[in-house]
């Protein structure tokens, strides 16, 4: 049965955020995450985390400042997801405004997998994929000088060391949990490395390219070398840091909240690059109405999708590009595979489903599925659809090559997935052949014949970390709201503020009388409801067309419905009972 929980209110919080000048209903939700001052609110730049907290950034500004002065050619070695890309549009973009002359490359995950990996080294010394968004064309090639990774690298020992070999210097920029060994590169900047004071451990991979970016400005500002027009050229890489922030699910803090809420400022002015204005456009959403939800649901998986399915090479090209027909081309072919993966992915979901009629869930700690008809670019997805529905660590595994296989995990509050992969490899050393990720998220690889023993040894690891408690489904909510808080002007304070992972949106429970409903598209259902104290409220439930009884309690979230240009309140019901 799920448990309807109301999230804890400090009291102390709630007095200092309503003697500043919030109203109870907005203070309550402020303070039961974690809001104990108002100034931690602000959005504005004066609050910033400042980049000389950031482990060797100055270092590295100072080398890349040298690198430009010097002509050394610069590669940026991505990632395949969207944070990846948008850390190397934001290098690529920030570093050619810069002066540099820089390129990059990501690998294809289908044929070399993640980060700087020895082949990738080759590819990148040999010239032998080229994917820039501006091709060199009739001239050799000529091998990097220093290669650059972005949202990569931590992990990457073997790919450095390859690439020291060749004589090319390597710098990290990364956010991903380092193992015990790190990469003998040239600088490595990496808010969770070891002795880094940086007061966030929580930036995207595209926040700490972004980082090292202003740490540049500075060292060329210091050395005479920064226009005022180069440096402000900075503010317009905003909109990228955003959209990678949200799209990653990293936490929230308030550093990771200014940066989201910059980057949606600038969007919702319409000063956002071709890229995201396509992916915008072709998503039928508004610019000036864009909120952390949209780029995260909406703006974000489209930009997934190349990586996903063909190659993220395309989606980088789109977010690099200044030419708005070039952009809108890029973002129609990413929608058409977003609607591939969606279809993939349902596809795979009822299949598992199916294999899981056979097995009662409850029984385990976590699960572990593989099958051979599914496809690599969508476990990930798939995992966190069954993380959700069962609440429970999920890996889902695909087919790779060389009888691999390769894995992506989704894991719950209260199981820290990547130690507990971690642990497992202390455990049964040969069993995974490698893995990365965070807490809620994970990849590895292993040897095919060896699917039984790792669904063996992740589960006694899970029923060790985790007690039955920590799998019973939950909806964490604000309580209930009152009908000075259920209003039009709460629902837009609401949209104003920056949401996501570790500072959730807020959703509320009450109990209704449901007075009217009908079905409408379908499969929905609109609802009118009475509050207790007599308020009637519109609502719709998605994704449900049979009758509701006369009396329900349900979680509820604020919502502004427009219709013929008129905007009215409408509760979205989330769970009913």
């Amino acid at each position: 049965m799920t448990q309807i929980l109301p999230r804890q209110i400090p009291e102390n919080a709630l007095k200092h955020l309503i003697d500043a000048g919030l109203t109870p209903a907005m203070a309550k939700i402020f303070a039961a995450r974690g809001i104990e001052d108002i100034k931690q609110l602000d959005s504005t730049f004066a609050h910033l985390l400042p980049f000389d907290k950031l482990k060797n950034a100055r270092e590295m500004a100072s080398l890349l400042a040298d690198a430009i002065a010097a002509h050394k050619k610069l590669l940026v070695i991505a990632d395949y997801d969207c944070d990846g890309a948008t850390a190397c549009a934001v290098a690529v973009r920030g570093l050619r405004a810069f002066g540099a002359t820089v390129d990059f490359l990501v690998p294809n995950r289908f044929e070399y997998g993640y980060g700087l990996t020895p082949e990738i080294v080759q590819l990148a010394a040999e010239g032998s994929t080229r994917n820039s968004g501006i091709p060199l064309a009739g001239t050799a090639y000529v091998k990097p000088d220093i290669l650059l990774t972005v949202d990569n690298g931590i992990a990457s020992v073997e790919g450095v060391a390859e690439a020291n070999r060749l004589g090319m210097q390597v710098f990290v920029t990364d956010h991903h949990l380092p193992g015990d060994t790190l990469p003998d590169a040239t600088c490595i900047v990496n808010p969770n490395q070891h002795d880094c004071g940086f007061p966030s451990k929580h930036l995207a991979g595209v926040g700490v390219m972004f980082y090292v970016l202003l740490a540049l400005r500075a060292e060329l500002r210091s050395r005479g070398q920064m226009t005022d027009i180069q440096g402000r050229k900075l503010l317009e890489l905003l909109d990228l840091v955003a959209l990678g922030t949200v799209a990653d699910v990293v936490k929230l803090d308030q550093n990771n909240r200014i940066l989201v809420q910059q980057g949606l400022l600038r969007i919702r002015a319409g000063r956002a690059c071709a890229g995201i204005n396509a992916l915008l456009q072709v998503a039928k959403k508004s610019q000036d109405k864009v909120s952390s939800m949209d780029l995260g649901f909406t703006v974000g998986p489209r930009l997934n999708a190349a990586g996903r399915l063909n190659d993220m090479s395309l989606g980088i090209n789109g977010l690099l590009t200044d030419d708005p027909a070039i952009a809108l081309q890029i973002a129609t072919q990413l929608d058409t595979l977003n609607r591939e993966r969606r279809s993939i992915e349902t596809g795979m979901q009822e299949l598992a489903l199916a294999v899981l009629e056979s097995i009662n869930p409850q029984d385990n700690f976590s699960l572990t599925l593989f099958d051979e008809r599914w496809h690599q670019g969508v476990i990930g997805i798939l995992a966190s659809r069954l993380k959700d529905k069962f609440h429970r660590p999920v890996i889902a595994f695909a087919e790779a090559n060389n009888s691999e296989l390769k894995g992506s995990g989704r894991s719950i509050a209260g199981l820290h997935l990547r130690d507990a992969l971690d642990l497992v490899s202390k455990r049964h050393p040969l069993l995974i052949k490698k893995f990365g990720g965070h807490s809620m998220a994970a990849g590895l690889s292993i040897a095919k014949t060896d699917f039984a023993a790792f669904v063996s040894a992740f589960e006694q690891v899970c029923s060790e970390l985790l007690n039955p408690n920590d799998l019973a489904q939950r909806i964490d909510t604000d309580g209930p709201l009152d009908s000075t808080g259920m209003t039009l002007v709460a629902a837009h304070l609401l949209d104003e503020q920056v949401w996501g992972q570790g500072f959730p949106v807020p959703q509320f429970d009450d109990d209704f009388e449901v007075l009217k409903q009908r079905v409408v598209g379908e499969k929905h259902l609109k609802l009118q409801l009475a509050t207790d104290d007599g308020n009637m409220i519109e609502a719709i439930l998605f994704g449900h067309n049979e009758p509701l009884p006369e009396y329900i309690h349900a979680v509820y979230s604020l919502s502004i419905n427009e219709y013929n240009g008129k905007q009215s309140l409408q509760l979205i019901i989330r769970h009913w009972e």
